[in-house]
């Protein structure tokens, strides 16, 4: 008894450490977000706006109507895509796959263009749902045509498609956009509009992320298996084919809320999964919630420094994610080559 309290006092106090760590990073990573910008702001005012807000001072109406719900809505979109890609990744065994390679985004994308079409006043939950839709029938376009190639699940041949089929999305929506003159609308979406975060969207799309990331969590023992290949999940009793449709479920709402907060947003579906399991092993009851914590910071980090790149000017957030998904993705492809993996 004593042996066994005794190994796992030291893991829960290394657990604790390292929660503790993450919540100061994140905490630094907020601050920088709140304080950082085209009009830079002193400690004490930004102090002062978050427990001292006077409605007539413009430096905390910036605060609070702002940059808050920016860093907010960018952890926000960071956890959702970084735990939608460790479920694709998980559930095809595919190291490449990610919402933005696999048209996931893509088709979010084209439904939100077809509603600014039909509905020009709808409201932010008819664009959430429209979202929705789109990630299911972009995901399910990708899938389906792999399903009916002969080793259409290759990392390599799977990346193909997707970017196949986003390509063709891509196009259709823009050629919806120019015909009925909605491009200017439509072109804040292909460029991560972080910096137009709505708060009452933000407030819309909260319930989604909780249902969608919780529904996550309770698979993660059975994608663990999962991963490991279907035979391996099939011989332990688990029902594979309801597994993969409730983890395509999250990965649908999880990817269709962060597009619908702030657009298309590529590479932090891939890589946070792979650091997540770099860092914390192959179990995924670990790499779901660490990739979710490391997906709040890396996207807010990389807002921050496309402040910082040309200041007082603002890079989009797309390149910054780019500086660090392309090498990742090469890297990838050199090292795993083109076949399925236990991930």
């Amino acid at each position: 008894m004593s042996i066994n309290g005794g190994a796992f006092r030291p893991a829960r106090r290394n657990a604790i450490v390292l929660a503790i760590g993450f919540v100061c990073l994140i905490a630094a990573i907020g601050w920088c977000s709140l304080a950082i910008g085209a009009k830079s702001m002193e400690w004490r005012t930004v102090i002062q706006a978050l427990f001292q807000f006077d409605p007539g001072n413009t430096d905390h109406q910036v605060v609070w109507r702002t940059r808050l719900p920016r860093f907010a809505g960018a952890a926000l979109i960071g956890a959702s895509l970084a735990v939608s890609g460790a479920l694709m990744q998980g559930i095809t065994r595919n190291y490449l796959a990610s919402p933005s390679i696999m048209g996931v985004t893509d088709g979010s994308l084209f439904m939100i263009t077809v509603l600014m079409v039909w509905l020009p006043g709808a409201s932010g939950l008819e664009m959430i749902l429209f979202s929705l839709v789109g990630s299911a029938v972009g995901a399910g376009a990708v899938f389906g045509v792999a399903s009916l190639l002969p080793h259409g699940f290759s990392p390599v041949r799977l990346a193909i498609l997707g970017t196949i089929m986003g390509t063709f999305l891509g196009g259709v929506t823009q050629a919806i956009a120019v015909y009925f003159q909605v491009s200017q609308n439509v072109s804040f979406w292909y460029s991560a509009r972080l910096h137009q975060m709505e708060p009452s969207l933000l407030v819309l799309a909260l319930p989604f992320c909780v249902v969608g990331t919780l529904l996550a969590l309770s698979l993660s023992r059975q994608i663990t298996a999962l991963a490991l290949g279907d035979e391996v999940s099939a011989g332990i009793g688990q029902r594979t084919r309801l597994i993969k449709r409730l983890a395509f479920l999250a990965v649908v709402i999880l990817t269709g809320i962060s597009v619908a907060l702030a657009g298309k947003i590529a590479f932090v579906g891939l890589a946070i999964p792979h650091i997540a399991r770099f860092l914390f092993g192959y179990d995924y009851r670990k790499i779901i919630p660490a990739s979710a914590v490391l997906g709040a910071m890396f996207l807010p980090l990389c807002d921050v420094a496309s402040r910082l790149v040309h200041f007082p000017f603002e890079t989009p957030v797309g390149i910054m994610t780019s500086f660090v998904g392309v090498p990742f993705l090469l890297y990838l492809i050199k090292t795993k080559g083109g076949k399925r993996h236990a991930l």
